[in-house]
C-alpha cells in the first residue's frame, strides 16, 4: 500500500524559508500572496494489507525520524 506523510511547522514556529518564498513570489509579480509556510512530503510504499498496522508503523517512523515533533506536525494519508 502507498502512504504519504505531510510534515509542516507548528503554528507559532518561525518559517524563514516560507518568508523567503513569499518575498520571491512578490518579486516575481505574484501580488496578494501572504502567510507562506513550507513543509515536506514523503511518499512511502509499505508492504502488507492491514491499514491500521501500516498507520501505526508510519506513525513510529514519523516520531523517530521523519518529523521533529517538537516543532513540526505530520499527517498520514494511506491508499491501497
Amino acid at each position: 500500500m502507498k502512504a504519504r506523510v505531510i510534515v509542516t511547522l507548528k503554528n507559532g514556529v518561525l518559517d524563514p524559508q516560507g518568508q523567503a518564498i513569499e518575498g520571491s513570489l512578490a518579486g516575481l509579480g505574484f501580488a496578494g500572496v501572504a502567510g507562506v509556510r513550507q513543509g515536506k512530503v514523503f511518499d512511502l510504499e509499505v508492504s502488507g494489507t492491514d491499514e491500521e498496522a501500516a498507520r501505526s508503523q508510519i506513525k513510529e517512523m514519523c516520531e523517530k525520524l521523519l518529523a521533529n515533533t517538537v516543532i513540526e506536525n505530520y499527517a498520514i494519508e494511506i491508499s491501497p
